[in-house]
């Protein structure tokens, strides 16, 4: 399966989870961490892969214009539903409907690594860019997607039984609080990104690897996180 069909066969359980207050990473602590990456609200910004669109609506309310695009025709819907004033469309990430330079900041939180074409998709970023603008990303950290930690104790070791250099598609499912998700995603090094970024002529310009907060705890096993990066957030530039 596709990763756009993994998303999209999984859309409604997505937006179950994803709208669940407090449920997971998102409301307790990466929204606030991520949103330190970003410049003040400018002209017009785009959330790619925007999901059922709770990161555009959350930037709306911070005073940013906000247009989102994700591949998923049910979660492109549930976003229009839940804010009609943000403007969605179901596109693919590597051929944009949009004119060159038409954004000036272009936000990928959490959504690069369910996408398969990378390279064409940061092309199209660079293309619908203004000079100036920026790139804001979060991702699953390469080195989360790799490996696992071998037991729920805090002091487990965490190991890499596969390869961390070569890229793969990967599946996680999980379960609490009554709700249940699969992830599918593409694992890759973090030199894919920069290559990627390199291509195009991005300037990174901040790299951070946030540790959870003692807020973001639900359980014990938790304070592993503290000790590896759960989430990789980028910022970078188009010169």
């Amino acid at each position: 399966m596709t990763l756009r069909a993994a998303w999209e066969r999984h859309a409604v359980a997505w937006a179950q989870w994803a709208r669940a207050p407090m449920h997971d990473s998102y409301w307790r602590f990466h929204r606030d961490q991520f949103l330190t990456l970003l410049p003040p609200p400018g002209r017009l910004a785009l959330d790619l892969g925007c999901g059922e669109g709770r990161l555009s609506r959350d930037l709306k309310t911070r005073g940013y214009r906000m247009v989102g695009i994700d591949s998923s025709p049910t979660l492109a819907r549930l976003a229009r539903e839940a804010d009609a004033e943000i403007a969605v469309s179901v596109t693919d990430a590597a051929a944009l409907p949009f004119a060159g330079a038409a954004f000036d900041l272009v936000v990928a939180f959490m959504s690069l690594h369910d996408i398969s074409d990378l390279p064409g998709t940061v092309r199209e970023v660079a293309r619908v860019l203004e000079r100036g603008g920026r790139l804001c990303v979060a991702i699953v950290h390469p080195l989360n997607s790799a490996g696992r930690f071998e037991s729920d104790d805090p002091a487990s070791p965490f190991t890499i039984r596969g390869s961390y250099l070569e890229s793969y598609h990967y599946a996680d499912e999980t379960e609490h609080d009554g709700l249940r998700m699969r992830f599918e995603s593409e694992h890759r090094p973090l030199a894919a990104y920069f290559d990627a970024f390199a291509a195009t002529g991005f300037l990174v310009e901040a790299l951070r690897e946030p540790s959870m907060p003692d807020s973001g705890m639900r359980h014990p096993r938790n304070r592993q996180w503290q000790r590896l990066p759960l989430f990789l957030h980028l910022r970078a530039v188009r010169p």
